[in-house]
């Protein structure tokens, strides 16, 4: 199997810039960040307090025996801990809010992109990589940006606040307390580097094995009838193996790094106890202050472990941050011009009516076209097309007969030359405009999860009941359908599963007579199916072509031997053109492959 090698990103470099990008998706949710900020703030303010307040116990209560006070003391301590309880329901509840629909925002940022990005784009890109995006790093990115931020939040002002009160009370054991600093931020850096390293090799890893899982699923009909089962086990096993090693080695770093923490708390926690022992001894300082310290070094060194944990997730989450900015980002191929999108609209904001109608007319003036990767298919093309002619093109694989239709659709654009519908060069139109006007039905028909009637709707969306049952008896597919127990509201199942290939076609031919195209793309229509069905297919194939430009890559002839004009194409280039009568007393390159099928038995 062959898998797609993902973008490549440096190593260490924690870019500010993707964040900012990142940031953007939480603009609408600045309410509610500010909200729970503002309760890990006055979290972090009464943590603060807290030692202050057993201090005073200590020293006023306990040391001076003044039990008289200890009833106040319970009152302000019940207090304390009213307020501390009534802002972790506020933090929980707004950091729930900010995941959820932090997710949400980058998930449809990333979908919208998706159904902007041209057919160049899937093509080199596998399904894989796209639901990583879509799933394991949207969900890293909304966790870390809602619970990571304000932990965050929360650990940053609890140092603050910490060194500022250990300054006010004792500078000479502040000092000793933050001495080990250095060594703090020494062994962040340098733990940072390597997390991050690791985590992207995982995150990239975790892209593939994903796409494995796709592939596995989707051709297991095909694995198992070429018995293929080790051959991608042992595939599936090296890249997991490989993603385990990836991710252990992520794991032993973060697994030094808390220790080490732990250890250079340790070592602050010693140095308070033997120079505030000493002080304590020499009655500079009390009890109550010693215990503030010692209480101080472990809170001190908690939020800075928990920023450790951040940083660590933070890290993490950078490689998924970058991965759907270059999705969000990504600039499609093919786009309409600022000028035409502000006649003709948007795809999700179409401007109707600025649309001009459709008649057919369709010309190769000079086009070359060459794939990003792989050679040049049309070179110096030229054809010309009336409205309502049925076009058949005929060749070997890689003739260049998908090529046309595909550039005909626009889904991609050429090399060189134009493409001029109806006299008018296709990039003077929006993509939207083509797009309404065609009708495409493929030799594998794709059908999308819910009922028969939902799919054939999905040719006109505002088809009624009447016209879609109207629809489906002219391609003769009522018959099939009302044989079904829910008729036209039976499930398919997932692509059709729960149909026949033939059943799936003549659903499509339904959708696209629906959509009462002017442009007709058949791609090897009747390729898939059997003797009877290919009959039906015919009628079909008939009653959708009437009035309409048609192009058809023909498989079996039998199926073009009406068509207006028969182009045989080799290497990008016309070298035969007629009608099907015509080449058959020429004798040439078709009449050998129609006799060929003849004698063969493929033509019926």
């Amino acid at each position: 199997m062959a898998y797609f090698e993902e973008e490549t990103y440096t190593d260490t470099q924690f870019d500010m810039n993707v964040w900012k990008r990142i940031f953007v998706f939480m603009k609408p949710l600045r309410k509610y960040v500010f909200i729970g900020v503002f309760a890990v703030i006055l979290l972090a303010i009464g943590d603060v307090i807290y030692p202050l307040i057993n201090r005073y116990a200590i020293d006023t209560i306990i040391a001076e025996g003044n039990l008289a006070l200890l009833p106040r003391f319970i009152m302000v301590f019940m207090l304390y801990i009213t307020i501390q309880s009534i802002m972790v329901f506020i933090f929980i509840i707004y950091a729930g809010k900010v995941q959820n629909q932090l997710a949400y925002a980058i998930r449809k940022s990333a979908f919208d992109k998706l159904q902007e990005l041209p057919f160049s784009y899937y093509d080199r890109t596998p399904v894989g990589w796209i639901m990583a995006r879509m799933t394991s790093d949207s969900r890293n990115l909304s966790d870390i940006l809602s619970w990571g931020l304000i932990d965050l939040s929360w650990g940053l002002l609890m140092m603050i606040g910490i060194s500022v009160v250990m300054f006010i009370i004792n500078w000479q054991l502040a000092l000793i307390t933050l001495s080990v600093l250095p060594l703090l931020v020494y062994a962040s850096v340098y733990f940072r580097k390597r997390i991050l390293k690791a985590y992207r090799n995982i995150r990239k890893i975790n892209s593939k094995i994903t796409g494995a899982f796709n592939e596995g699923i989707t051709g297991a009909k095909t694995t198992k009838t070429l018995v293929l089962e080790e051959s991608n086990y042992q595939e599936f096993d090296r890249l997991t193996s490989s993603m385990k090693r990836h991710s252990i080695k992520a794991a032993v770093f973060a697994g030094l790094y808390f220790p080490t923490i732990l250890f250079i708390a340790s070592v602050a926690t010693a140095l308070v106890f033997y120079y505030g022992g000493l002080r304590v001894a020499s009655t500079i300082i009390t009890i109550g202050t010693l215990y503030v310290f010692v209480n101080y070094v472990m809170q001190f060194f908690e939020p800075v472990m928990q920023l450790a944990n951040i940083l660590a997730r933070f890290q993490q989450a950078q490689a998924s941050a970058e991965r759907i900015i270059s999705l969000v980002d990504q600039d499609p191929d093919i786009k309409d011009t600022p000028e035409v999108l502000a006649k003709y609209g948007t795809f999700k904001e179409p401007k109707k009516e600025n649309w001009e109608p459709l008649y057919g007319d369709v010309t190769f003036d000079h086009v070359t076209f060459k794939y990003t990767k792989g050679e040049q298919v049309l070179t110096d093309f030229n054809l010309q097309v009336k409205r309502g002619q049925s076009i058949a093109l005929v060749g070997h694989t890689g003739a260049g007969k998908s090529t046309i239709v595909n550039l005909i659709c626009r889904f991609y654009e050429p090399t060189e030359g134009q493409i001029l519908i109806d006299g008018k060069p296709m990039k003077d139109r929006s993509i939207g405009w083509l797009h309404n006007h065609l009708g495409y039905v493929l030799q594998s028909p794709h059908l999308f999860s819910g009922t028969i009637m939902d799919n054939i709707r999905y040719g006109r969306l505002d088809a009624s009941d009447e016209e879609i049952i109207a629809a489906s008896k002219m391609v003769e597919a009522h018959d099939f359908i009302v044989r079904f127990d829910k008729g036209y509201e039976t499930e398919v199942g997932e692509g059709g599963a729960r149909l026949s290939v033939g059943e799936k076609q003549l659903i499509s031919f339904a959708r696209a007579l629906v959509a009462n195209p002017r442009i007709l793309i058949l791609d090897e229509a009747t390729s898939s199916v059997d003797t009877q069905t290919e009959r039906a297919l015919q009628h079909a194939i008939e009653t959708v072509m009437e009035g309409r430009t048609t192009f058809v890559i023909a498989h079996r002839l039998s199926t073009i031997v009406n068509a207006d004009q028969i182009l045989v194409l080799e290497n990008g280039t016309i070298i035969e053109q007629g009608s099907h009568d015509a080449l058959i007393e020429e004798k040439g390159h078709y009449y050998k492959l129609y006799t060929n099928q003849f004698t063969s038995g493929i033509i019926h």
